[in-house]
């Protein structure tokens, strides 16, 4: 099987163009092929299909093998690979489990994707939670650097208000105008160096209950990367589109 390595920020995937519908990957398998030491070697695996209306489907799986729901930086990933294959251009259009989206794709290589519309943002004293295409839990630190993000992610993934499907788990710093994000990412069960979809919670989270147009910075170990929505109430927001690169790193057979 011939499969290709990309990164967004540092969140890396596995693709697989899967256009003629013939990839059959068991939960096993997938989680093998994502191993750190037995395997290729990432976050997560998504197949690139055909789909009726749409320049592909994305199917997403996280590290531990199971189909997931919508990852921002792998969506960025896969658009690129889709220009790499001559599905698209300088625009794209997919369909994921949360829905359809589009991007952009910028001279410089940077892909601007179209999130999900947010609505029934939680907030809360010293956390936040909101739903992105996943589901985030935004807990403020004065300092993500030391902050224990595998042990209090964990604890919080898995306590029981979040049971049975779980949430991802961000550790956020407000920083002048822009936010420091560590995240520790259910299915992968770690910190991963970035997190499209978590970036995104935690800006719409730090406009708290304002409302209006926004555009924030956000610094994650892996990289940068913007987010721009508006906000026509304090708990929802629209037009969320996630910006950054995605980086072709190696092609391969395996």
């Amino acid at each position: 099987m011939t499969f290709y390595k990309y990164h967004g920020t540092g969140n890396d995937f596995i693709l697989i163009d899967d256009r003629a519908n013939e990839v059959i990957l068991t939960t096993e398998q997938v989680a093998a092929l994502c191993h750190r030491r037995f395997g290729i070697g990432a976050d997560g695996l998504m197949l690139l299909q055909h789909a009726d209306g749409y320049d592909f489907r994305m199917v997403y799986y996280n590290s531990d093998g199971r189909e997931s729901s919508m990852c921002g930086n792998g969506g960025r990933c896969l658009v690129a690979f889709a220009q790499s294959l001559g599905l698209v251009t300088d625009h794209a259009s997919f369909i994921a489990t949360d829905g359809p989206h589009t991007a952009t794709i910028a001279t410089d290589g940077l892909i601007s994707l179209h999130m999900k519309d947010v609505e029934g943002m939680q907030m809360n004293d010293g956390h936040t939670i909101l739903d992105t295409g996943s589901p985030h839990y935004i807990l403020w630190v004065k300092d993500a650097a030391t902050a224990d993000v595998f042990n209090e992610g964990k604890r919080i993934r898995y306590s029981d208000a979040f049971k049975p499907g779980g949430t991802n788990v961000n550790f956020v710093q407000q920083q002048g105008d822009k936010l420091i994000v560590r995240t520790y990412e259910r299915g992968v069960e770690d910190e991963t160096l970035s997190c499209g979809t978590g970036v995104t919670a935690a800006a719409i989270a730090a406009t708290c209950s304002a409302t209006g147009t926004f555009k924030t910075s956000i610094e994650t170990p892996g990289g940068q990367l913007e987010v721009s929505f508006t906000k026509n109430t304090p708990t929802s927001a629209i037009d969320v589109v996630l910006t950054g690169p995605a980086a072709f790193v190696f092609k391969g057979e395996i």
